[in-house]
C-alpha cells in the first residue's frame, strides 16, 4: 500500500489540492466518478465550528484550529463563500498572518497546508478507507502473504501500526463531525496491561522498527521525507 496522494491529484489545479495555483475548493480524489460527494467548498458552507475544530485539531494536526474554525465559521456571515483554493489559503494565512512553518527539510511551508490536508482526508474519507483496507489486506492474504504499507503522516500510520499490531480499533470510538469520519485510532492511548489483553497475533512484523529514508533519498526524492514503511507477514 502506497498511502501518498499522487502527483496526478496535487498537480492538476482543476481537482482543488493546489495552494499554489487557484482552482475550484475541491478535493474530491474521484469526483469524475462520484458527482453527489461532497466537495471542501460544501464542507466549509455547512460545518458547525465546533466539528470543523476536531477536524482541523485532529485531521490536520494544527494547533491553531481553534482561531480558524472561528474564522472560517464566522466567513459565512460576511456573505463570503470559500469555493477556491486561493480563497481559503489567503484567508489562512491572514489569519496566521506572522507564523512561520518550515517542513521536515527545513523548506517554507505554507501555512495552509494542515487545513488543506485536513480538509482533504474528510472529504475522501481516508482514514477509514485506509482501516477498511487492512481489514481486507487481514482477510485476503493467505498465511505467509507479506503486506507492506508505506504511510506518510502520523494518522495513517497509527493506524497501520495498530493493525499490525493486533490492537482492536474499535476499543475505542470515537466520531468527529458531519457523520463522515469515524476515525477511532490515534485519540487514545493504551497501558501496557491493556495492550496485553487486546492483542492478538495475526501478524508478524518483519522489521523491528518502522523504516524512514535515508538521507540520499530524500535529497533525490524530496517527497519522501514523511514516509514511514511497515511490513509484516499474515500467520
Amino acid at each position: 500500500m502506497d498511502l501518498g496522494v499522487s502527483s496526478m491529484q496535487f498537480g492538476t489545479a482543476e481537482r482543488g489540492f493546489m495552494l499554489s495555483q487557484d482552482g475550484p475548493l475541491d478535493m474530491r480524489m474521484d469526483g469524475g466518478r462520484q458527482p453527489e460527494q461532497i466537495t471542501a467548498a460544501d464542507v466549509l458552507a455547512h460545518i458547525d465550528e465546533g466539528s470543523l475544530y476536531k477536524v482541523l485539531k485532529f485531521y490536520g494536526e494544527e494547533k491553531n484550529a481553534r482561531l480558524l474554525s472561528r474564522a472560517l465559521v464566522q466567513s459565512r456571515y460576511m456573505f463570503q463563500r470559500l469555493d477556491t483554493t486561493q480563497g481559503l489559503a489567503n484567508m489562512v494565512s491572514s489569519l496566521l498572518e506572522g507564523t512561520t512553518r518550515t517542513d521536515k527539510l527545513g523548506r517554507h511551508a505554507h501555512p495552509a497546508t494542515k487545513t488543506f490536508q485536513a480538509l482533504r482526508i474528510l472529504v475522501n474519507n481516508e482514514l477509514n478507507e485506509l482501516d477498511y483496507a487492512m481489514r481486507l489486506a487481514h482477510y485476503y492474504l493467505r498465511p505467509k502473504g507479506v503486506l507492506v504499507a508505506i504511510s506518510f503522516h502520523s494518522l495513517e500510520d497509527t493506524i497501520v501500526k495498530r493493525h499490525l499490531q493486533g490492537v482492536d480499533l474499535d476499543h475505542t470510538p470515537a466520531t468527529i463531525g458531519l457523520g463522515l469520519a469515524k476515525h477511532r485510532t490515534a485519540l487514545s492511548t493504551y497501558t501496557k496491561d491493556e495492550m496485553e489483553r487486546i492483542t492478538t497475533k495475526a501478524w508478524k512484523q518483519l522489521t523491528k522498527h518502522v523504516v524512514l529514508p535515508s538521507e540520499e533519498e530524500v535529497t533525490s526524492n524530496p517527497r519522501a521525507r514523511s514516509a514511514k514503511l511497515r511490513s509484516a507477514l499474515r500467520l
